[in-house]
């Protein structure tokens, strides 16, 4: 097997609805998340797993060879086809092949078809032939994605059958399971019981499932591959055959016209109502504000997909409420929650951003200028959770019991960085917004300038202080080493300081939080540090921004240390070298092709949470594009 994908490695196959399969290269699941056919309800939310996995086996004259591989508790690995697996690739898509016996091999591949969610499964057998058929028996479940499920009697395993195609409604209310096939379906329901999840063992969590098998499908392989065609639908109508021919094509057209970082970048935009959003990150994410405007920098504007940017702002810009668009859109589709201080301001840089690359209408330019200037002068007069203009033009927030910024852990009532007053890159943001949005603004952001050169130079530190006037005491001053302060260096259009304390702030990031998977969010130090991301919900959420690192805060850091160290062709290639490069072989051994959320914040800085997070893959590109030397090609995992 390749030994750049190991078994525990994840791929993911995402469409534009918001759902996804996912599992990993040894084909055992660890996560809760992990399943074939995970569909929503209302797209892009209200997710359900509908088909978790397969029991699959091939029978060659009197042997039973297993291809699939399940953990039981308490940790018991049956059956072990992994110790068939031979190679695993997942390009154009997730394949692996099985030594069966002497010289024969069977192949395995998943297709998710982008534009509606449909799965593909196929087997075919190569190498020498023989007598040989296969037994594929889904496992379902019918519940959120965010929960497991057990035996009950309320489960249905009946199943339509029409034209040798199967469908089954485990539950009324949610959607129906349809399988079409070219083999041969037996009725055959059971339980398979007490499936162990370890990664969510690892986190705390239940971890222990039990998933229904209503039967078997059959096929001989001998004379045709085997085709199984998985939907979210009541009705398992067409022919297998000929549907699972126009996905593999229409797939592989799609995919080939793709660089890999490309087909990456598009797992994450998704449609949401007439227009479009980001995915924040799988397996458990729904849309953030603040990670969207943050990830369509590198996944969309950067790849000069303007008609999906102008999709995304404006399914963002309607979301606009007394000056702030939401924080995030719950899974369930409850109403948005607001509490975010930095998302709008985001996104009134984005627009601008937008708007200097691209050409829109004029009509939807000022659409959006106007959503950005709704946004500043709500800030500038106050708006929620004590968001206001102060005097001086720096932007204060933050009442006790909520979390604004993006550190925004928080265990039980206890917010783990409170960081109430005026945190550094709120600053940052709020000068840039205010230079973004045009001259009406630029008094006020020369006003606020000034005060920030005059108020977060911490000498003692040689850096920038995190928050100023904390809990909005005129005067105090937090002085932890976090890197919330580049985003005054680099990463926004307009820098806030330059020369000397510019240099210093850099040289003091590189020294305490720069580490191959992106910025520790605080410096080792520091007695609140956390050096690894484990244990139960309360221990890893107390660690999440207290020495953690985030790979998505590179690219704020290599465009900062560009600006302060010269932006010519030899510190461009050196920064890639540096900075990028780690992350570029990450791409190979977490979440295959993509960017994992965070990392330990001490050696080996072992990658945690999700395994694929847009702002981390979104920044990964962008610093890419901004190391690019025109006769230097963007490298591809």
């Amino acid at each position: 097997m390749n030994e750049r994908a190991p078994e525990d490695a994840e791929w993911l196959e995402s469409d534009e609805l918001g759902g996804f399969a996912s599992g990993t290269v040894g084909g055992i699941r660890t996560r809760r998340y992990h399943a074939l056919l995970l569909a929503p309800r209302h797209p892009p939310a209200d997710r359900v797993a509908l088909v978790n996995g397969v029991e699959s086996w091939i029978e060659i004259g009197l042997d039973r060879v297993p291809l699939s591989t399940h953990r039981y508790a308490p940790d018991v690995i049956y059956p072990r086809g992994i110790d068939g697996l031979v190679d695993f690739a997942r390009d154009p898509w997730p394949q692996w092949t099985f030594c069966v016996a002497s010289g024969v091999y069977i192949v395995h591949e998943i297709v998710v078809d982008r534009s509606d969610g449909t799965v593909l499964l196929t087997w075919r057998m190569t190498g020498d032939a023989c007598a040989t058929t296969l037994s594929v028996r889904p496992l379902l479940s019918g519940r959120s994605f965010h929960a497991l499920t057990k035996e009950n009697p309320a489960f249905d395993f009946t199943a339509q059958i029409v034209d040798g195609n199967a469908t089954w409604r485990p539950y009324a209310g949610l959607p129906g399971v349809a399988a079409l096939t070219n083999g041969h379906y037996t009725q055959e329901p059971t339980w398979y019981r007490n499936f162990l999840y370890r990664e969510e063992a690892e986190r705390g969590l239940e971890c222990i499932e039990d998933l229904a098998a209503p039967g078997t499908f059959r096929f001989s392989l001998d004379k045709t591959d085997a085709v199984l065609v998985l939907r979210a639908a009541d009705n398992a109508g067409g022919n297998a055959v000929a549907i699972a021919a126009q996905i593999r094509a229409r797939e592989a057209r799609r995919r080939k016209a793709l660089a890999p970082l490309d087909r990456a970048a598009e797992a994450y935009i998704i449609r949401r109502g007439t227009g479009h959003s980001i995915i924040a990150g799988y397996p458990w994410f729904t849309d953030w504000g603040r990670d969207t405007f943050i990830a369509m920098r590198g996944l969309v504007l950067g790849r000069r997909c303007f008609d999906i940017a102008a999709s995304i702002l404006e399914t963002w810009a309607g979301t606009v409420s007394q000056g702030m668009v939401p924080n995030r859109f719950p899974d369930n589709g409850e109403t948005p929650e607001f509490n975010s201080v930095d998302a709008s301001l985001w996104f009134v840089v984005v627009v601008y951003e937008y708007l200097t690359m691209a050409r829109p209408p004029p009509e939807f330019r000022e659409r959006l200028l106007g959503a950005a200037t709704a946004i500043l002068e709500s800030y500038a007069a106050g708006t929620r959770f004590g968001i206001r203009m102060d005097v001086d033009g720096l932007l204060a927030c933050g009442v006790p019991g909520s979390q604004l910024t993006w550190m925004d852990a928080k265990v039980g009532n206890r917010v783990i960085t409170p960081r109430i007053g005026k945190p550094v890159e709120v600053q940052a943001l709020w000068i840039n917004a205010l230079r973004c949005a045009g001259p009406h603004f630029f008094k006020t952001a020369d006003r606020a300038c000034a005060a920030f050169e005059k108020r977060y130079w911490n000498e003692r530190a040689m850096c920038l202080y995190d928050v100023v006037d904390v809990d909005h005491v005129a005067g105090r001053l937090d002085a932890s080493v976090r890197p919330n302060q580049i985003l005054a260096v680099g990463g926004l259009p307009f820098p806030i300081v330059s020369g000397s304390i510019a240099a210093a702030v850099v040289k003091t990031v590189e020294r305490e939080l720069l580490t191959p998977m992106g910025l520790r969010s605080l410096a080792p130090n520091d007695p609140a540090y956390r050096p690894r991301y484990e244990g139960g919900i309360a221990e890893r959420d107390a660690a999440y921004h207290q020495g953690t690192v985030w790979p998505w805060l590179i690219g704020p850091f290599v465009d900062a240390w560009l600006i302060v160290n010269g932006d010519d062709r030899a510190r461009r290639a050196e920064a890639r070298h540096r900075f990028l490069a780690p992350l570029l072989d990450h791409l190979r051994v977490a979440g295959l092709g993509h960017v994992c959320e965070i990392a330990d914040g001490d050696p080996p800085h072992a990658p945690r949470g999700c395994p694929f997070q847009a702002w981390s893959l979104g920044e990964l590109l962008r610093a890419l594009a901004r190391t690019a030397s025109p006769d230097v090609p963007t490298p591809q995992p």
